[in-house]
């Protein structure tokens, strides 16, 4: 009897199983294509799985980049504090020269001796023509002769006048530092500050959602394991039934309609094992592609093939400053603050369309031909240093609109940050209410199994001695199945309920 009991006892671990099986099947039937092959087994933990899920969570990598690339940004907003120097080269080809002079100018000045002894020959003629011919000879030729030199002269100036542009050369070296630029700056950096800022909280906040999915499917796939140890046991259980009745029928102490109805319960324990175990290798197949494994390795969970899940009636939850906390720690209120903040900087970065703004230059120029000492074919250059000051004058209004959207952006931040807040504080709540339920529950079915284990002692005692009928033990069974299937269920009832109040806390690691 002893032995018989005990048997009974590891049995029990199955008997809701049709629809908890079917229910479980379907929700992990998208990440399995086909169950897992025998061979050898890993050993995950929780750990382990949390561990690997981490690694493999492609989301998470993309915030991680997401973080990389909002440090960067940070980075180069602050170098816009610091002076930039740009240096800049360049060559330009002209069909035709830039003149100072005109045609007419240049002309005159290339017959410049000659207009100019023409006007003093014909001033002087009414005096020449009473000198001797050799004296009048002797003056046109020293005439000639001046007139030639200022000719020389004029084409000289001309010459001297061109600017030979034909091909120029020129560059600049420039520093530029900022003096003020009516708060954009500061802003910008603040903005970049708060984005680096929330893609860290996003990360986080990636990685609780993680790990709370990994722990709901951890143990799901411990609960279905330990419900089909339990169909297994069940089945063996009403198969014992079974022959015992076919002994009954043997002896004609009972009809074969008992039979065929103890042969409808083995049938119905059958059904719900093989459907537990779809589901759970389907699970199994689920948990693999969330840590990054293959579909069909083989895997073993550290609390399958525990006697028990260690689950005790924990303390009643202090509810004292869990909402503070909860606050404090969410990552997803944080995000959203960031987006207040972020809003606020933005309207501080408009609002500087309306301010002046200075800038500080200097440098060192370069040209060729260059204008420093005339025109000269060769290269030349100037420092310089001077303050670029802008000031708005006019803009229609546009930063003031814009200006006034961005408090808009601000002000719906805000009541979304405070929606969220409310609807935390209520989440809070509600975890710790199912928390205090699946404690009770768990208490319930731990007093349901010592009944059933009982009862269904004292059915199989009276079914030996004949004051029982095999419908009795049949009974006393499936009460007893379902008292161990609910204990399985409140054991993992309670597991959930503590990670789910963990992450409505956000101090789930």
């Amino acid at each position: 009897m002893k032995n018989s009991k005990k048997k009974l006892t590891e049995m029990a671990r199955a008997v809701t199983l049709g629809l908890f099986g079917l229910f479980f099947a379907s929700e992990a039937a998208y990440g399995a294509e086909q169950p897992s092959v025998a061979g050898t087994q890993r050993l995950l933990t929780l750990d382990s799985c949390r561990a690997m899920a981490l690694r493999n969570n492609k989301q998470m990598g993309v915030a991680k980049v997401k973080q990389e690339v909002n440090a960067n940004l940070r980075k180069s907003a602050r170098t816009q504090y610091l002076p930039k120097v740009n240096a800049v080269g360049g060559y330009m080809w002209m069909s035709r020269e830039i003149s100072l002079l005109n045609d007419d100018q240049k002309e005159a000045l290339s017959n410049l001796g000659t207009n100019a002894t023409s006007k003093l020959q014909s001033a002087l003629e009414p005096v020449t023509s009473q000198l001797p011919a050799a004296t009048q000879a002797k003056m046109a030729g020293d005439m000639g002769q001046f007139a030639g030199a200022l000719n020389q002269v004029g084409a000289g100036l001309v010459e001297g006048f061109r600017t030979d542009t034909r091909n120029m050369f020129a560059g600049a070296v420039t520093v530029t530092q900022p003096v003020f630029m009516g708060g954009a700056l500061v802003a910008a950096n603040k903005i970049a500050d708060i984005n680096e800022q929330m893609a860290a909280n996003s990360l986080e906040m990636k990685r609780q959602n993680t790990l709370y999915n990994i722990d709901q499917m951890y143990w799901q796939v411990v609960s279905l394991r330990h419900k089909q140890t339990l169909a297994e046991s069940y089945v063996e259980l009403v198969k014992k039934l079974k022959g015992d009745v076919q002994k009954m029928i043997d002896q004609g102490v009972a009809t074969k309609g008992d039979g065929l109805s103890v042969g409808v319960r083995v049938n119905e324990a059958e059904m719900a094992l093989t459907q537990v175990q779809d589901g759970l290798a389907l699970s199994k197949m689920l948990l693999c592609q969330l840590i990054g494994l293959d579909e069909d390795e083989a895997i073993t969970l550290a609390d399958e093939e525990s006697a028990g899940l260690g689950t005790e009636i924990a303390a009643e939850p202090q509810h004292a400053g869990q909402a503070d906390a909860a606050f404090a720690n969410r990552p997803e209120l944080k995000v959203l603050q960031n987006t207040v903040d972020l809003s606020r900087q933005t309207t501080n970065a408009l609002k500087a369309g309306n301010l002046p703004t200075v800038l500080l230059t200097g440098g060192y120029m370069v040209s060729n031909p260059n204008t420093f000492n005339g025109f000269e074919k060769k290269f030349g250059g100037v420092w310089n240093i001077g303050v670029v000051v802008r000031v708005p004058v006019w803009n229609w209004g546009d930063v003031k609109y814009k200006v006034r959207a961005s408090k808009g952006a601000t002000t719906m931040a805000n009541l979304e940050l405070d929606d969220a807040r409310e609807m935390i504080s209520l989440q809070v709540r509600q975890s710790n209410f199912k928390v205090k339920e699946a404690q009770k529950k768990l208490t319930m079915a731990q007093s349901n199994v010592a009944n059933a284990d009982e009862n269904l002692r004292m059915a199989n005692l009276a079914f030996k001695e004949g004051t029982a009928s095999f419908t009795t033990v049949m009974e006393a069974q499936t009460a007893w199945n379902a008292a161990q299937s609910q204990l399985i269920d409140a054991e993992i009832g309670v597991k959930l309920s503590e990670v789910e109040l963990q992450k409505a806390l956000g101090t789930l690691q």
